[in-house]
């Protein structure tokens, strides 16, 4: 039955795979496709890597891994876009929104 049988601890190791040059190549699209995008880092968890939200002027939003918070900052000043903590400044509203509006209406996304 198995009932008291002792199980392996787990461990609390990223199992991520790796930022490559598609992340990047991705989030320099979005930046050239969109307007007004801004850079959040996010930190690094226990389940993944750093990565970096990229937030267009309507709210619209994607996310790829860097090479942690130094990566991040100089991919964002390569592009020239203004890069933030989302620690400290949390995520503007303008994401908010539109995933608001993409849940309600998810056919026009």
């Amino acid at each position: 039955m198995g009932l008291f049988r002792r199980r392996k601890p787990m461990r609390a190791v990223s199992q991520d795979r790796a930022v490559d040059r598609a992340d990047l190549g991705h989030l320099e699209n979005f930046v050239r496709t969109r307007r007004g995008v801004e850079a959040y880092i996010e930190p690094r968890t226990t389940v993944t890597e750093t990565t970096v939200i990229l937030i267009a002027d309507d709210g619209e939003w994607t996310r790829r891994r860097v090479d942690g918070p130094d990566g991040a900052r100089r991919f964002a000043h390569r592009l020239g876009i203004p890069i933030y903590d989302v620690r400290l400044m949390g995520y503007p509203q303008r994401m908010r929104d539109f995933n608001e509006r993409r849940k309600r209406r998810p056919e026009l996304y």
